[in-house]
């Protein structure tokens, strides 16, 4: 069931709460002379929120009391507990209002287990559980002040609307706290806080030791935990208050009718949940877990090491122009870190170091970097350049697209850096004698988990070194040389089963293509160029073309090349491997498997494409043009999250470069291409088309069909025509739940078809107008 109808369940079922509570004689209200004790409760007005009196432990004789805050759909889930250190024997426990305007929780032979130390003269101080789950204590004679509240008292449970951070002008601090084990709510071992040093970071500590980070605050999320940014049913906003002095806080809103929770769970793992329904009825389930892998381990990797959890063979790997600072220890514990090839030249008020961009990473701690929100990244590189001491730098916020504003700059070691979908760029500084060596695979350097392995990619580097001497920098894509492989090919033949037949998932004309496992139990996808495509140099450009774009893209919407192999006359890809195929064989298939795509599916693929495509074209001096953007290459994992495949046509476009060959797909391939003309708006004329036909379920073709009959349903004001029928078919007669978001997109694939590619937007344009529902798309007019 989708998040829509979920929600429209949830919403009925909270509508109906507070007449049940109502006709159960609940409030949620406890005034001064009234007390909660037994089974009495408060309800929260919606009905959303429960307090009262629960019980832990595995028998009566051992069971322990509290008072505490729960979700009235599920009692289990406790999210405060006002007694955690003392819990009561029985149910014999008082909560009333004391003489002072204190909360106070009293056992039953009259001893205080809880209070609130709040203190009011007024005789008119009420305490009321409010419809956030927030417990607050309010003097109704002063115009409802607070002199307390609970989401000021933290348990292990962080509820929408709820602050973690610090108030400077008290010293108030709130963070999470462990339980200390599932059925004992006292303080456990692990505290989630929101290191303010630098820019804001939720960082999981055990006892006074870090474990885990979230990453810096960048505006849009938190670095490292990017998948908050496909919560679009679940999180209406987040936001984070930073004002030195004053306060640095975040906080989360949910959607209306979405019950999620923040946990900091007692073995040390931070999750998301959200009460949905699935096969199994309703539930919590978890969206989010923290640490997720190997590479969330705080400072796996050491000084300067880049952790990738995707790695064919070890996670850790140094950033280039750094070695292993304890090669013989280094495949069993890296976290030593990586030291610098070369010394940076810096100096006497001139240098020659530069920069390297890393890309799509959890920024690096930032509790001893300096954060300047007020300058340009531009300015952030010259400040960094200008000081000897600034190993590297990157954009504080990155709202809005671009290369972001705001600067934080590095003068200690760059530590616990991963790879993350969604990640964020950073620059990192070396000498210049390592920024002109030529590598084969992206900023970081394959770990060196044999021996044999290091000792051939260091005598590959020294032989790519001397050629660049010899022969000067080259213009066109580097052709792989024999045995140039990052796996070698005893290993691809062990994955495939000796390229065993029955392996076989796909056969073009270029290449045929396995499921493999890696010993580590991995599934790849194993793409062999055949042996007549090899014939001729055609095909190895092409190879060395693949290998040398997908090297050095690194994106959550583009497939990820994992290892390449050229020995004994074999040209190898090795990628993920993608269990649902291609989206073609859904959008054009038969109604049974058109119908598997929704149109929430069918939306969040779109969004997909466009934020890869505009990956690859946001270089701004250079970048990446597909070329040959169709359906066919576009792969679904098995979340049915797209990946844009098969860059073996992918050219590195440099403005003023003439292209001698053309890549034509009918139907797909823009008309200043068939020219001969080959800009980044090509690919836009092709998501343009790739756009339409997967709200379609229809080819284009060569004769622009698709397109044809999108712009004569725009013209009649009748989009809704042009919606798959097996997509229609789930919706209500009206389908007003998707009408507007279909004419929004019908009218961005037209703009991106656009005859004349001045007249197409950008693709972060494209973006643009497909996440921001007030963004202006209406340079489209319909015809009078």
């Amino acid at each position: 069931m989708e998040m829509e109808a979920k929600c429209s369940l949830l919403n009925l079922l909270l509508l109906l709460l507070p007449l049940i509570a109502f006709a159960a004689g609940v409030a949620d209200t406890l005034g001064k002379g009234g007390n909660i004790t037994g089974d009495e409760t408060l309800v929260s007005a919606d009905g959303t929120f429960t307090m009262g009196f629960f019980s832990l432990g595995a028998s009566t004789t051992t069971k322990r009391y509290y008072l505490g805050i729960w979700f009235s759909v599920s009692t289990d889930a406790v999210c405060w507990v006002a007694n955690s250190e003392r819990p009561l024997s029985d149910k014999a426990g008082v909560l009333v209002i004391s003489d002072t305007g204190s909360l106070v929780l009293r056992n039953s032979s009259g001893q205080t287990a809880w209070s609130s130390n709040s203190t009011t003269s007024s005789a008119s101080v009420v305490v009321q559980l409010l419809d956030t789950g927030n417990l607050v204590v309010r003097d109704q004679g002063s115009g409802g002040t607070l002199s307390w509240q609970s989401f000021d008292d933290p348990s292990n449970t962080l509820l929408s609307g709820m602050k973690v951070g610090k108030d400077f002008w008290n010293g108030a601090e709130w963070h999470l706290t462990s339980w200390k084990a599932a059925d004992d709510p006292s303080p456990g071992l692990y505290r989630r806080v929101l290191d303010t040093s630098g820019l804001p970071d939720f960082v999981l500590l055990h006892g006074n030791v870090t474990t885990y980070r979230s990453g810096p605050w960048n505006g849009r999320s938190f670095s490292g935990a990017t998948e908050v940014l496909g919560y679009k049913n679940l999180l209406a906003t987040m936001s984070v208050t930073m004002s030195p002095g004053d306060e640095v806080s975040y906080r989360y809103t949910a959607e209306p009718g979405v019950l999620t929770r923040l946990v900091v769970m007692d073995t040390g793992v931070v999750k998301r949940f959200v009460w949905s329904n699935s096969s199994q009825g309703w539930g919590w389930d978890t969206v989010f877990q923290g640490p997720r892998d190997i590479c969330d381990n705080y400072g796996k990797c050491g000084a300067f090491g880049l952790c990738d959890a995707s790695s064919v063979l070890a996670p850790c790997g140094c950033l280039r122009g750094f070695s292993p600072a304890s090669p013989s220890s280094w495949s069993t514990d890296a976290s030593g870190g990586c030291r610098r090839n070369a010394a940076l030249q810096c100096g006497n008020g001139g240098t020659t170091d530069g920069f390297l961009l890393v890309r799509g990473v959890k920024l690096p701690d930032t509790h001893n970097a300096s954060v300047d929100m007020d300058i340009t990244v531009k300015e952030c590189e010259r400040r960094c350049r200008a000081n000897c001491s600034c190993l590297a730098y990157a954009a504080a916020d990155i709202r809005g697209g671009g290369g972001g504003t705001g600067c934080v700059t590095w003068t200690d070691d760059v530590v616990d850096l991963r790879y993350v979908e969604r990640g964020q760029d950073m620059y990192l500084r070396l000498a210049k004698s390592e920024l002109d060596k030529k590598f084969p695979l992206a900023a970081v350097v394959a770990p060196a988990a044999f021996v044999v392995a290091a000792l051939a990619f260091l005598l590959l580097i020294w032989w790519r070194a001397k050629a660049t001497k010899r022969n000067g920098p080259a213009d066109s894509p580097r052709t792989p040389t024999m045995n140039d492989c990052s796996l070698d090919l005893a290993t691809v033949k062990m994955a495939t089963r000796d390229f065993s037949q029955s392996n076989v998932i796909g056969e073009g004309g270029f290449a045929v293509v396995y499921k493999g496992e890696l010993p580590n139990g991995r599934s790849v996808t194993v793409k062999r160029l055949k042996q007549s495509v090899l014939a001729d140099d055609k095909g190895k450009k092409d190879f060395a073309r693949e290998v040398d774009v997908m090297a050095n893209v690194r994106h959550a919407n583009l497939l990820r090349l994992l290892a390449y192999c050229n020995e004994g006359g074999e040209r190898i890809l090795i990628y993920a491997f993608m269990p649902n195929k291609s989206l073609d064989l859904y959008i054009f298939g038969k109604p049974s498997d058109r119908a598997r795509l929704n149109w929430r599916q069918r939306l969040d693929i779109i969004h997909g494409v466009a934020h890869g495509v505009a990956y690859l074209h946001q270089g701004s001096e250079e970048s990446v043009v597909h070329r040959d953007l169709k359906p066919s290459n576009v792969l679904l994992d098995d979340n049915w999250k797209p990946k844009i495949a098969d860059f073996n046509t992918a050219k590195l476009f440099i403005r003023d470069e003439p292209d001698v060959s053309i890549v034509v797909s009918p139907g797909y391939t823009s008309p200043e291409y068939l020219q001969g003309e080959m800009t980044p708006k090509c690919d836009v004329y092709s998501f343009g088309v790739t756009l339409l036909e997967t709200l379609s379920g229809q080819r284009n073709g060569p004769m622009k069909r698709v397109v044809s009959n999108a712009r004569e349903f725009w013209r009649q004001g009748r989009v809704m025509s042009l919606l798959d029928s097996t997509v229609a078919l789930t919706m209500s007669p009206s389908g007003s739940e998707i009408s507007s978001e279909l004419e929004r997109c019908v009218r961005i694939g037209l703009l991106c078809v656009q005859e004349a590619p001045e007249s197409r937007p950008d693709m972060s344009a494209v973006v643009a107008m497909l996440t921001t529902r007030n963004s202006d798309t209406s340079v489209l007019p319909r015809a009078a």
